[in-house]
């Protein structure tokens, strides 16, 4: 087995087990009545007015920690158990994304950085697997092919890279508010803190191992470059 394909199954490994601990995670704290008696709709709207936003809509959407915030029509998007749900996970998922809704708003540097790479990297995304593949493949015979496919995937590990600040900025703008604005009290707070611990994590695994995909890469280029 090739050192790409062994690292791959590792993380692999790893991005199950951080998924099914957030899972987890977020199931046992979406049982515990949050303190306040707010909904995360109810949560997410007054951390919007609490920070002078009021162009942003808070919206419900299917799926399962489907949570996030969409800067191009300015909605913070919560899963129905999000939603609805008057619990401590429910408050934490939806002061998060509210974070990313200030952070637009203050117009926070990383999450501009991360906006602007987008269009980018969908357009790479789209043909990265197959110029990789036809890379390795040909890498005897036409290695700059290759060399295309590292630099197609250098863009989405940097942005893989980008979102670490920008997760982590959010959570602390999200729990700095759930403490300062009352909705949370102490005892709540580190459990919500622990939930956004791993979600985080999530993003962290998948930087990670972009990165080391990306030097497995490097490494094969070089090495066909020292065999010429």
């Amino acid at each position: 087995m090739s050192s790409i394909a062994l690292f791959s199954f590792l993380f692999l490994g790893i991005s199950l087990w951080v998924s099914y601990r957030l899972r987890s995670k977020f199931a046992a704290y979406n049982q515990m009545p949050l303190s306040s008696g707010m909904s995360g709709r109810e949560v997410a709207q007054k951390m919007l007015r609490d920070n002078g936003i009021y162009d942003v809509r808070v919206e419900s959407v299917e799926g399962v920690l489907s949570d996030h915030y969409n800067p191009m029509d300015k909605t913070v998007n919560l899963s129905a158990d999000v939603y609805n749900n008057r619990t401590i996970a429910a408050a934490a998922v939806a002061a998060h994304e509210c974070g990313h809704a200030v952070q637009h708003a203050t117009a926070y540097r990383w999450l501009m950085f991360r906006s602007r790479m987008v269009p980018v990297v969908q357009v790479s995304s789209m043909f990265i697997q197959w110029v990789l593949l036809a890379g390795v493949l040909l890498i005897n015979v036409f290695p700059q092919l290759l060399l295309i496919g590292i630099l197609l995937f250098t863009l989405t590990t940097v942005f893989a890279l980008v979102t670490l600040p920008v997760e982590f900025d959010a959570s602390r703008r999200a729990l700095a508010w759930l403490g300062n604005a009352r909705v949370a009290d102490a005892q709540e707070q580190p459990q919500a803190k622990d939930a956004l611990h791993w979600a985080a994590m999530t993003y962290v695994v998948s930087a990670i191992a972009s990165l080391v995909t990306l030097l497995q890469y490097v490494l094969m280029f070089l090495g066909s470059r020292d065999r010429d």
